[in-house]
């Protein structure tokens, strides 16, 4: 009896690798259909419905995107700036279409993955613009104007975080930092409509209605699911929770016994039935997960906490604040000990304080949500009183973001763990069920606590191997090479952008790679970036041009623990670069090659490097000279000539691509 949970969790887990490895495919009219036969971006026109407001890609101006429903699909309009355009209205739009540029790397975030994730395949760079209709949105004006009430009354900061625990975070815009100290405190939940503001909205209608009739207290529960559903939206996070609080309504008024991971299992299937690519959506895994551990190990969990907190055990006669604590601490662990896995494989970090900042946060949240909710109807139906009924609410949003700035504060708040391989996510998986399902053996424990900790010391062998990985990035826009060397856990990086696109792609590979920061950035950029601050928190030294001069001179060099770069010439950027026992020459540009093959010739450089790294395709003149010096293996940025063979040892990285030497 105690393994039955085992089989329906084995067949998620088994769905939920298939559902990564089969990627997901545009309907038969979606708008990509009309650059089939086409090579590049073509001129179209498009009529839809917008499914959002627009939203900014970085800060409160500049870019600005929306997704578009067609009638056969989906496309993603880009604008220079946020046009006044509102959800559901008509448009047609005429403009670019054009493919979505794919990640370069498994690590980095690609357009194409980020559209495919939201059922789009095509982005359109909008050109002119015709409003059709402007219907009705009386569901989206509502949302707008309670979020806009509450930053407007509180702030950006404590308005947000009560307009999200009404909201979600998906509607309410948040300010970045909030997020980002949410997201490293481990209290992300918190800002996204989830099962857990739908319980206390129920818990609190279900109480009023105690006294009432089963199908007074059924309108009630109705009632406030329609009502969370209709303000937060249908995310995946909501619709699970709706679906679960809606079955479990039913089955408790009706007299039956719920049982929640027959709910979980009912929920999930009609989600995947109603929208099978709601399976990618990292939101979606997550809530699932953490549910289904709060379902089957916070119980056993509490239990076991009990019995072992001073003071507590069996008996009857255990203080009450024993089995309060219990119950505080055992919803934190089991969601996080599920949703790890998760963590580990598609953010590679995991925030180490999750379990006492949910502690501490669990007396506040409560009260917030209730309050959130109550203050959301005085902001529709009385707005005047909506200023002075915040305050004492105030304090408390206030006490809850000092905490997740406080934690976020902490030293190694977040553990860069590393993205680990799938399969070492699998077995990990495997060994953490063996350890928190509730009825498995002494034995079979200490065997999947064996295996966990394999899985865990083969991931840091992994992580401190030798490493020279190239990422290459030349479609869209001017060409980018980010060039990182690691070595026993530490990292250095090259880059020929010194943008803060390129910064931000540097900061994803090192989370991705279990980098908590690179010793030492040499950008080899001459425009200086605009944000130099986002460089200076990826590394602990930062080298770039000064005042038109070259960041290394001829003979410098920047050295730390088995990794070091050193510059050939005065009049280039050529480099040597040591990494461990490895020695790589990189040419990134067609003078670094000239200044190098002239260095060979008055006999000025050191014999030619094991390998190099070319940042260009190569002249015919330019591949002889190469060849001659007889080099290991050459990596070259950029795509090859179709149909002609490159040179044994030689690799090209593709138009964007990636190469990885070990």
């Amino acid at each position: 009896m105690h393994r039955s949970p085992l089989l329906p969790l084995l067949l998620l887990l088994l769905v939920l690798v298939q559902a990564q490895l089969r990627p997901l495919q545009p309907a038969a009219g979606d708008p990509l259909r009309l650059l089939a036969g086409a090579d590049g971006p073509q001129q179209v026109i498009l009529q839809g419905r917008l499914l959002s407001d627009p939203v900014a890609i970085a800060g409160q101006s500049g870019p600005c995107r929306v997704l578009l429903q067609t009638a056969g699909g989906r496309s993603e309009l880009g604008f220079p700036t946020c046009p006044s355009l509102r959800e559901g209205w008509s448009v047609r739009v005429a403009g670019m279409l054009r493919r979505p540029r794919p990640a370069p790397h498994p690590l980095l975030a690609g357009p194409a993955e980020r559209l495919a994730r939201q059922g789009s395949w095509t982005p359109l760079s909008v050109e002119r613009l015709e409003v059709l209709r402007r219907p009705a949105t009386p569901i989206a004006d509502l949302r707008r104007s309670i979020a806009a009430r509450f930053v407007a009354a509180a702030g950006p900061e404590r308005g947000g975080l009560l307009a999200a625990l009404v909201l979600g975070s998906a509607v309410v815009p948040l300010p970045a930092e909030l997020r980002a100290d949410f997201r490293v405190a481990g209290l992300s939940h918190a800002l996204a409509a989830s099962g857990f503001h739908l319980s206390v909205l129920l818990g609190a209608v279900l109480a009023i209605g105690r006294d009432l009739g089963r199908w007074a207290r059924l309108g009630l529960g109705g009632g406030a699911i329609a009502l969370f559903l209709l303000l937060a939206g249908a995310q995946p996070s909501v619709v699970r929770a709706v679906l679960m609080g809606a079955i479990a309504l039913v089955l408790l008024e009706s007299g039956r016994r719920a049982r929640p991971l027959g709910l979980l299992g009912l929920s999930l299937a009609g989600m995947l039935l109603l929208r099978p690519a709601w399976l990618h959506d990292v939101g979606f895994q997550l809530s699932a997960a953490a549910t289904a551990g709060l379902v089957l190990t916070a119980r056993p969990l509490e239990q076991a906490l009990a019995e072992r907190i001073p003071g507590g055990g069996a008996s009857s006669t255990a203080p009450r604040w024993v089995g309060w604590l219990a119950s505080a601490l055992a919803v934190p662990v089991a969601a996080s000990l599920w949703t790890l896995p998760l963590q580990l494989l598609h953010f590679g970090v995991v925030p180490l304080y999750a379990v006492p900042a949910n502690l501490l946060a669990a007396p506040l949240l409560t009260p917030l949500t209730l309050g959130a909710m109550g203050l959301a109807v005085v902001a529709v139906l009385v707005p005047a009183l909506l200023a002075p009924l915040l305050v004492p609410l105030g304090w408390l949003a206030m006490l809850l973001l000092q905490l997740a700035h406080a934690v976020a504060g902490l030293p190694l708040a977040q553990w860069q763990s590393g993205r680990p391989l799938p399969l070492l996510v699998l077995l990990f998986t495997l060994a953490l069920l063996g350890l928190v399902l509730p009825g498995i053996g002494r034995g079979r424990r200490l065997l999947a606590a064996g295996l966990g900790l394999g899985v865990l010391v083969l991931h840091l062998v992994l992580l401190g191997g030798d490493q020279l990985l190239l990422v290459h990035q030349g479609e869209g826009g001017p060409a980018r090479d980010l060039l990182l060397a690691r070595h026993r856990g530490r990292a250095g990086l090259v880059s020929t952008r010194a943008d803060g696109f390129s910064c931000r792609q540097a900061g994803q590979l090192a989370q991705g790679l279990g980098v908590a920061r690179f010793d030492w950035a040499l950008l080899l950029d001459p425009v200086a970036g605009v944000d130099p601050a986002c460089w200076e928190r990826q590394a602990g030294r930062v080298v770039a041009y000064g005042e038109g001069a070259a960041p290394l001179a001829a003979g410098q060099r920047l050295v730390s623990r088995g990794l070091a770069v050193e510059a050939l010439a005065m009049d280039s950027h050529a480099l040597r670069l040591q990494l461990g026992r490895q020695r790589w020459l990189l040419l990134p540009d067609r003078q670094s090659l000239a200044s190098w093959r002239s260095g060979h010739q008055t006999g000025a450089t050191e014999t030619a490097a094991e390998s190099v790294w070319v940042g260009f395709r190569p002249r015919p003149a330019e591949h002889q000279a190469l060849l001659v010096q007889r080099p290991r293996q050459v990596w070259l940025s950029g795509p090859w000539p179709a149909g002609t063979p490159l040179p044994s040892g030689w690799r090209a990285s593709g138009a964007s691509g990636a190469l990885t030497a070990p």
